[in-house]
């Protein structure tokens, strides 16, 4: 008899082999961070990783903006307001800036939590590019704050850098996370 695959429900309590019909059409929509200064991270998110401005909506009644970034190529979306947020709720893994009024200016604000220092929570996001050791020399010169480069420690050909606001973004290319992954059990 064939032994079960480490990813079925007998290796795993909980979970269920086949999701809920209800759930069909479900996706990985956005992750949101809370960030100080709009302008210092959409430079980050725009000119150092790429990605593009999908949508931004502001609520002057509760005083915040989010922006929603995403690697979209933002000449496909529609003119119109609402087909145009309908366009950008409608692509997988985006990111969601939030940003509450004056945290900017504010001398006293310390910032956000981002998860990995006590009391651990959030980790990371991960960003697939083409060639690690490449981007991570574009980062260094770009001087950027790593928390581990590629060619330190565990996991050779995986990084990790700091967005403006502390949060972690994982480096990797396919082949370097092959690498690093078929070792493990």
């Amino acid at each position: 008899m064939a032994s079960e695959s480490k990813e079925s429900p007998a290796n795993n309590p909980g979970l269920h082999a086949t999701p809920d019909e209800a759930t069909k059409g479900y996706h990985m929509q956005q992750s949101m961070f809370r960030i100080k200064d709009p302008k210092v991270s959409l430079d980050f998110y725009s000119r150092v990783l790429g990605m593009s401005l999908l949508k931004r909506m502001d609520f002057p009644e509760w005083k915040f903006t989010l922006y929603f970034m995403g690697f979209e190529d933002i000449e496909s979306a529609p003119a119109d307001k609402t087909e145009k947020t309908a366009w950008t709720f409608s692509k997988k893994s985006t990111i969601e800036l939030f940003h509450n009024w004056g945290t900017e200016t504010d001398p006293d604000f310390k910032g956000y939590h981002n998860g990995n220092t006590e009391p651990l929570g959030f980790g990371h996001i991960g960003i697939t590019v083409d060639d690690t050791f490449k981007a991570c020399d574009r980062f260094k010169s770009l001087g950027l704050e790593f928390v581990k480069a590629p060619d330190s420690g565990y996991f050779n050909g995986v990084a990790f850098i700091k967005d403006p606001d502390g949060y972690w973004i994982e480096i990797f290319d396919v082949k370097s996370i092959l690498d690093v992954t078929v070792g493990a059990t």
